[in-house]
């Protein structure tokens, strides 16, 4: 069957919601109540499975952002747990789990090299191997003739590469990514989301990717979990089967149109719902 009859088929019959895989960590009934009253998520769950490129997609302010500190243990759970599989125990240790938040938050004074060094340096790890790890990050996200340059140096796209390959510099686990492209123009969007994929395959690292892109999100996923707007909670789960690599041609099918429709409908009855049904 060619491209066309595949997505046609996909727009009327939703794709398999539950691909298998190990779980690594989950969210159960989580809520999430802020000093202010503000009440972020309500009865969240989640699994995350290992290996994994998972979206969190929904409307701005639904707590996308709220459930990926949470896992991060960055913010605690004011009701609900999050529960770490048994081999996984590993991975709430230091370097288990990389950070790349929407800004990317370098050290000014410091040049692309230390930057990308911090978390050995914060860890207090032998010179020579956190050297290698660096070099070999850098390289990584195509910055290694930058190790020298300072953040005022580069463009949007170059810094967030320099976040990036400081959350892989441990070779985490678990990747954990609040919407680091939003800010950024198309073109270098698109490049960074070719890369992204790239890597992903290439370390096989478990990714949380939060958006609020449905383009964004059936480009980069293997599985979108999409939330009610305030308070969140994940109103339904989207696999997305398409075949790697991704680039260009499957930005421009008919199978990515589909799923994109496909994407967007669920988003759409998933705010509709909101977060008290």
């Amino acid at each position: 069957m060619g491209k066309i009859g595949r997505a046609n088929r996909r727009a009327t019959i939703p794709p398999p919601t539950h691909p298998s895989g190990t779980g690594l960590v989950a969210l159960r009934r989580v809520g999430k109540t802020f000093a202010n009253g503000t009440l972020a998520l309500k009865g969240l769950d989640l699994d995350v499975r290992e290996g994994e490129f998972l979206s969190l997609l929904g409307p701005s302010g639904c707590g996308k952002s709220t459930a990926l500190r949470i896992i991060a243990g960055l913010s605690e759970p004011s009701e609900g747990a999050v529960e770490w599989a048994t081999d996984s125990a590993r991975t709430q240790s230091a370097g288990g789990i990389g950070f790349v938040f929407q800004e990317p938050t370098l050290m000014p004074w410091a040049n692309v090299f230390n930057n990308v060094r911090l978390p050995f340096k914060l860890a207090g790890a032998p010179g020579k191997a956190a050297r290698d790890r660096v070099e070999a990050a850098l390289d990584r996200v195509g910055l290694q003739n930058f190790s020298r340059s300072y953040p005022r140096e580069l463009s949007g796209g170059m810094r967030m590469r320099v976040s990036i390959a400081r959350a892989l510099v441990t070779e985490p686990r678990l990747l954990l990514m609040d919407e680091p492209f939003a800010a950024l123009d198309e073109i270098t969007r698109f490049k960074l989301n070719d890369d992204l994929l790239q890597m992903w395959q290439a370390l096989r690292t478990t990714v949380v990717f939060v958006t609020h892109s449905v383009f964004e999100s059936v480009y980069l996923s293997s599985r979108i979990a999409v939330m009610t707007a305030r308070p969140g909670r994940i109103a339904t789960e989207l696999a997305i089967d398409a075949p790697h690599p991704r680039g260009a041609n499957f930005r421009t099918s008919a199978e990515y149109a589909a799923l994109c429709r496909h994407a967007s409908d669920a988003l759409a009855q998933a705010m509709a719902a909101g977060g008290g049904a």
